[in-house]
């Protein structure tokens, strides 16, 4: 009989990669994957730390995992096992705590550390190569993640991440293409490059290479389907980059690029190198080449030193910007970041009045943007179940559209008609 296990994951789309890549290693060791509350035997609890709001999910969900079962075996991974093992370890229940590093050994570390308390977090710091993570499909998934990068080398005042997942580190060229290619051969319509600061693709890398490249290589091989960028910083976000993905059909219109202050004087503070005046020439530009692509921004709230006045600059900004999507995030001070030592630390209560101020201007955006789409057609990727006799897919501009039918499976790629607004999407009908 299988043993029973399952992987919760909080964070960003490479934590979702990884929680995948070591799903796969359980399967092949026995292993049957449950849902969280059903108390498996084998709780992998994959964390983030970006925020102290994450941190407590993270100790929530390893409370709920014994209390569903007592008797589970919790391991804990991800970026708040590797900056503070020690404090999960102590948490009642837990049976070994894992680095980033150690994801792709987990089978080694269970089989050596049968026991509780047991530490294995390696110095991520020490790290100079990635080791690839291969998977050959992702459970009740329709879109496919391909991790081409990992780690970080811009260590912004605010940002514990570099801390927590090593120096960047690219996958190799070659590596990627043959990821893609066994995905897009497993029938899955649509794949994301994901990494941590997937800009600086391929720097590390001998001979050297870029993001640019990679799409080029990619596009070149025996890929079927659409791509789907991740997160880009606006300073890695080249011209001959944004102009190669507008002229590619098969590259999604989607941008992700983090903003996070619309005043000069923030960006400083942040360790952000460039202007609010660079960026909004950035955006402008995008637009301009394709005024369908969605645009989405991150944005913080309440950083140390944010008056009113640099508060405003960023409204206004924002007002301004042609953007889709906006990310709105209070400032979280995490501890060993330069920020966290800032003069001017904002109240608890003016972070959270700010964002919810930058939300709704958010909100208003992608109501605005919808709008256009209304009549026209759209090709989705399906993906989740049925929710109230609706199944759900993603346009290539990353907009959720609903449909009534609910016969079709995962992983098909439709054309669908827009006929009318509905949640944070669209009501459509299949073509």
């Amino acid at each position: 009989m299988s043993k029973t296990v399952s992987i919760v994951t909080l964070g960003c789309k490479t934590n979702q990669f990884e929680s995948a890549a070591m799903g796969e290693q359980l399967k092949h060791a026995g292993y049957r994957q449950v849902d969280f509350e059903s108390g498996a035997e084998l709780v992998v609890v994959n964390t983030c730390t970006v925020t102290a709001a994450t941190d407590s999910q993270s100790r929530n969900l390893i409370r709920r995992a014994k209390r569903f079962n007592p008797q589970a075996r919790v391991v804990v991974t991800g970026c708040y096992a590797q900056i503070d093992p020690e404090s999960l370890n102590r948490l009642p229940g837990v049976s070994l705590v894992i680095g980033n590093q150690e994801k792709a050994q987990l089978l080694d570390h269970l089989t050596e550390n049968v026991d509780s308390g047991h530490i294995q977090v390696s110095d991520i710091h020490q790290a100079e190569t990635i080791e690839p993570l291969s998977l050959t499909g992702f459970e009740q998934r329709s879109r496919a993640f391909v991790q081409i990068q990992n780690g970080c080398d811009a260590f912004c005042s605010y940002c514990i991440i570099p801390y927590a997942r090593g120096r960047s580190r690219s996958v190799p060229l070659q590596d990627v293409v043959a990821q893609v290619e066994k995905l897009s051969a497993n029938a899955y319509p649509e794949i994301v490059l994901t990494g941590i600061h997937i800009g600086n693709y391929g720097r590390d890398l001998k001979p050297q290479t870029d993001l640019l490249d990679l799409l080029k290589r990619i596009e070149q091989s025996g890929f079927s389907g659409r791509l789907r960028l991740g997160s880009i910083e606006p300073t890695e976000l080249t011209a001959d980059l944004y102009r190669y993905v507008a002229e590619s059909d098969w590259i999604c219109p989607h941008f992700h690029i983090p903003l996070q202050a619309g005043d000069n004087e923030i960006l400083r503070l942040m360790n952000r190198h460039y202007s609010t005046e660079f960026f909004a020439k950035l955006l402008e530009s995008i637009h301009q080449l394709q005024p369908d692509a969605a645009i989405g921004l991150d944005v913080i709230t309440g950083f140390p030193g944010e008056t009113d006045v640099h508060f405003d600059r960023t409204r206004q900004l924002l007002e301004q910007l042609p953007f889709s999507h906006l990310h709105v995030f209070p400032f979280s001070k995490r501890a060993a970041t330069p920020a966290a030592k800032m003069p001017g630390q904002v109240s608890g209560t003016v972070k959270k009045e700010r964002a919810a101020h930058l939300r709704r201007l958010g909100e208003m955006k992608n109501e605005q943007f919808r709008q256009r789409f209304i009549g026209t057609q759209q090709s989705i990727v399906l993906e989740g179940g049925v929710t109230n006799g609706r199944r759900k897919g993603m346009t290539g501009n990353y907009l959720p559209v609903w449909i009534e039918d609910t016969a079709l499976s995962r992983r098909e790629l439709l054309t669908v008609s827009i006929t009318k607004l509905y949640q944070d999407g669209f009501a459509g009908t299949l073509v």
